[in-house]
C-alpha cells in the first residue's frame, strides 16, 4: 500500500487524462484516473482521496454536478476544477460550491501542482 497522497483525476479526454495523470505521478503522488464521474463514483476510492481532480466538462454527470453531489453526501474531499469553456460566472459557482481551485485549459502544469500540494499541506497541518 502507498503512502503518498491519492489524487483522483476525471477527464473524459484520453490524452489529458494521461497527461495529468503521468504529471501528478511524477511528482510523487498516487494517482487513480478516470474517464467520467460514474466512474470515479462507482471505484469506491474518493474517500480515500487526498484531492480529486476534475474536468467541468464530462457528459453524463458533470464536474459541478460531481462536486455538489459529493459536498450534499457528507465528502469533503478538497476538489480543484478544470474547464476548457470556462467563463467568469462559471468560476465563480465552482469556487461558491468550495473548490479549492479552478483552471482553464490550456493552464500552467506548476500552477496546478501547487494547488495539490496546497492541499496536501492543508491535510497534514
Amino acid at each position: 500500500m502507498s503512502t503518498s497522497p491519492l489524487i483522483c483525476v476525471v477527464d473524459d479526454d484520453p490524452s489529458m487524462l494521461r497527461m495529468l495523470a503521468r504529471t501528478v505521478t511524477a511528482k510523487g503522488f498516487e494517482v487513480a484516473a478516470f474517464g467520467s464521474a460514474e466512474e470515479l463514483l462507482d471505484s469506491g476510492r474518493i474517500d480515500d482521496s487526498a484531492c480529486l481532480i476534475i474536468d467541468v466538462d464530462l457528459p453524463g454527470i458533470g464536474g459541478l454536478e460531481l462536486q455538489q453531489k459529493l459536498k450534499n453526501n457528507g465528502q469533503s474531499v478538497p476538489v480543484i476544477l478544470i474547464s476548457g469553456e470556462a467563463t467568469e460566472k462559471l468560476r465563480q459557482r465552482a469556487l461558491n460550491q468550495g473548490a479549492v481551485a479552478f483552471f482553464d485549459k490550456p493552464f500552467s502544469i506548476e500552477s496546478l501542482l501547487a494547488a495539490v500540494r496546497s492541499v496536501k499541506t492543508l491535510m497534514l497541518a
